[in-house]
């Protein structure tokens, strides 16, 4: 019944070609085929700047599916809606008349509702004798259920655009706070390097910066600020190695404990058992102090933490350190053992190093343990230790900007 559409509007309407393929279109349903309708005006909803509808048209289109008296879209359900104006202005938000003429016109523009009209132009349904609809005159919606799957992958189009962009904001927001923070810490640790180049040309780039905009004129913006984060990794790496020549040995002993997690560190008691006798104390791998205690606390923030009156200087650091100690499982005697090889304030520095991680960390007392070994072979340096902890605190999703 729905598919005898007429093909001419009434009156002084005049008749198109793009009228008629909008027909032959609504024509072509393949038999069977129900959408819900709600989901099919959602889809509509997040796709309408593909398919070319406003806000308003939208409006007036959720009055004539509150008509329609199915959930479902169907050929057996009928697809034809016949309010008048007045009830389809009340369904459109108390809409003007000639505002709702006017967004009726959109939609049939788009191809989004299509016109059954009747002889004198009126539109009514009519029965026949057992009561059943016989025929009605009105709106179509039959476009609707013909295009479903075009306006879903229209719908699904926008939401990729639109992670795509969410993506590209949330890498620019990294790269901003990564190479701020960075570039701060290099001046205050008094690194070699041109920063106050790099610093006037992220501000460059960071002033520039449109508040709204598209992927396309965001994409130049994020490509310089990967530049500016390689100048300043590559100028902070070359820092680091010089401070610590052992900083290729270390950073491959972090790697091996990183990359193989089926192989984990034994319980402590493993590794005093191993040992047998107990050993004369060497003195301390590397000098204490060496590194800025505001480096330690930005790299390893979790340990301040623990610290009830807050850590000012590096006795409360030790202090706060001594007591993490047994919240990860280390005993007295594996966290003395590495004060005495590696120094009080270097031992500090990597309990805070481990808490930072220590998710990723089957036994911290055997990781300390393992450390301390190196550290006695002159095979340890906390430097590339505490600077990748930095770069992961930094470059971490969860810590990005609210």
């Amino acid at each position: 019944m729905e598919r005898e559409i007429a093909t001419t509007p009434f009156g002084s309407r005049p008749m198109s070609l793009a009228l008629m393929a909008a027909q032959i279109g609504a024509k072509e349903i393949p038999k069977g085929k129900t959408v819900e309708k709600w989901q099919v005006y959602r889809d509509l909803c997040e796709g309408k700047t593909i398919v070319g509808i406003g806000d308003r048209s939208l409006a007036v289109l959720a009055g004539l599916l509150s008509c329609h008296p199915d959930d479902e879209l169907s050929e057996e359900n009928g697809l034809i809606v016949f309010p008048s104006n007045k009830q389809l202005s009340l369904r459109s938000h108390g809409m003007a008349n000639a505002t709702l003429r006017r967004h009726l016109a959109a939609l049939l523009d788009c191809g989004i509702i299509l016109r059954r009209d009747s002889p004198n132009g009126k539109r009514y349904a009519r029965k026949g004798r057992g009561g059943e609809l016989e025929d009605a005159f009105g709106f179509s919606v039959a476009p609707l259920l013909a295009r479903a799957d075009e306006f879903h992958a229209a719908a699904e189009r926008v939401r990729a655009d639109g992670r795509a962009l969410k993506l590209m904001r949330e890498r620019i927001t990294l790269q901003r706070r990564d190479i701020a923070k960075l570039i701060e810490a290099a001046i205050e640790e008094g690194a070699p390097g041109a920063w106050q180049d790099l610093w006037r040309r992220f501000r460059a780039v960071v002033d520039q910066l449109p508040r709204k905009a598209c992927i396309e004129e965001l994409a130049p913006f994020a490509a310089e600020l990967d530049v500016i984060r390689g100048e300043v990794d590559i100028a902070l790496n070359n820092f680091m190695n010089v401070t610590n020549p052992s900083a290729n040995e270390s950073q491959n002993e972090q790697q091996q404990s990183d990359s193989n997690p089926e192989s984990h560190f034994e319980f402590e008691p493993a590794f005093e058992k191993a040992r047998g006798t107990v050993e004369p104390r060497p003195q301390p791998a590397e000098p204490p102090k060496t590194y800025h205690l505001g480096l330690v606390l930005k790299a390893c923030p979790d340990i301040a933490g623990y610290a009830a009156g807050g850590i000012a200087n590096w006795r409360d650091l030790m202090a706060t350190a001594a007591q993490v100690r047994g919240y990860l499982g280390v005993s007295p005697s594996a966290y003395e053992d590495a004060c005495h090889v590696m120094g009080p304030e270097v031992a500090a520095i990597v309990v805070a190093c481990i808490l930072q991680r220590a998710q990723h960390i089957d036994s911290a007392g055997g990781y300390l343990r393992a450390l301390t070994e190196k550290a006695r072979a002159g095979q340890f340096s906390v430097g590339p230790m505490l600077m990748a902890a930095f770069k992961a605190y930094s470059s971490a999703p969860e810590r990005k900007a609210g």
